[in-house]
This record gives C-alpha cells, structure tokens and sequence, in this order.
C-alpha cells in the first residue's frame, strides 16, 4: 500500500492519499485544500485517482473537493447526513478565512457497512456521529489502519460544539464502534499525530475508564 499523508489548508487537515502498486489505482480522503500538492503526489506515485472520499462535510477536509474532482473526473463519497453542512460550507469558510469553495456535489453517500476499494486495498465504512451527523471513519482490516476524521485524535476526541454535534453520539461513537477494533490498529486522525487505538484506550483522558 502506497500511503502519503500530508496537512493541507490553514487547520492543516490531515489528507490520504491511499494506492495501490500494481493497479496504480488511488483514492483521497478529505482533500482540504492545496489541491495542487495533492496531485503532485498523485503524479510522483503514477497513479490515478478513482475516488474522492471526505469523512465529513466541514471546510478544511472538503474544500478541495471539487477541484480535484474537475481535476481527475473521481466522484466525491460523503454520508449524506452531512447535507445540511454542505449549505454552510460559505460560512465554515468565512469562519476560518478560506476562499468560498462554490456548491460542492456528492455522487455517492457511505454509511457503515458500505466498502471502497482500491486495487486490493479495500476499506470498510464506519458511520460515527458525533463531531458531524455524517462523520464517517474508514477501516482497512488487512492493514489494520483506520482513518478516523475527526471523531478520534492522539489524546483528543472531535470537538461537538458546532453545528451538527453531539457529545452523546460521539461517545457512543468512540465506545461502540472504535474502541471494538484491534488495540494495533493505526489511527490517522483528521489532525495531529499518528497514534493507535490500543495507545487511546489506555491514554486518552476521554476514553479511560475511571
């Protein structure tokens, strides 16, 4: 597996590029911004991109969306929960200082139990609201990596104070759905650090058990 990540945008959201060797097939999760780095990657690899996927609809992980959509003709996956996010994105984007991404079009929507695949890397979609009605992670059992949006950082869970958040559901979310994988699990998390489930459920002061 071919697995770049980088921070793009002013949140410096944590985007994945995700390919396969021998298919030169790619996806990219939560193209933020700086879309132009993205594809230089994508280039660098020899790869083409078949999917756009955005675990949830906030500025600093879909605001590259549509471009890099124009850019390699994928389509962009999203729970379709996070609609009503999508009409705020002009606001989302005054809040941080980021040019108005325009109208952003979902092809498809994804909830738990859905698969994407690329190659033979094959991730299977996990809904957990909370920090967003449509925060979705992906799992990829084979490599045992998951990558986890905002619902899960390194020492930190999503913040639910905006739009659409919900501290219950997120805590059900991390206790139901994440904390049920394997302890080696890797967790690339929408920003920070790298870290593993078996490191949160141990060290992270949301989810020890007192």
């Amino acid at each position: 597996m071919i697995h770049e990540i980088f921070p793009v945008g002013p949140l410096q959201c944590n985007c994945s590029i995700i390919g396969d060797e021998t298919t030169h097939e790619a996806m990219v999760i939560d193209p933020g911004d700086d879309i132009e780095d993205v594809l230089a990657i994508v280039r660098r690899h020899n790869l083409q991109v078949k999917q756009i996927v955005i675990t949830h609809a906030h500025i600093d992980h879909i605001g590259g969306a549509m471009k890099l959509r124009a850019a390699s003709g994928a389509p962009i996956l999203l729970n379709e929960n996070d609609a009503a996010q999508l009409k705020l994105l002009d606001i989302q984007a005054a809040w941080i200082g980021m040019v108005p991404p325009g109208e952003v079009k979902i092809d498809h929507s994804l909830t738990t139990g859905d698969k994407v695949k690329t190659g033979a890397h094959e991730a299977s979609i996990l809904h957990t609201p909370g920090h967003t009605e449509g925060s979705i992670c992906l799992y990829f059992p084979a490599e045992k990596k998951l990558i986890a949006g905002d619902t899960l950082f390194a020492g930190s869970i999503g913040r639910t104070d905006l739009p659409g958040g919900s501290i219950q559901k997120i805590m059900q979310s991390l206790h139901n759905t994440l904390m049920a994988l394997p302890d080696d699990t890797v967790v690339v998390p929408g920003h920070g650090p790298v870290t593993t489930i078996g490191e949160e459920r141990e060290r992270n002061p949301f989810l020890v058990k007192r």
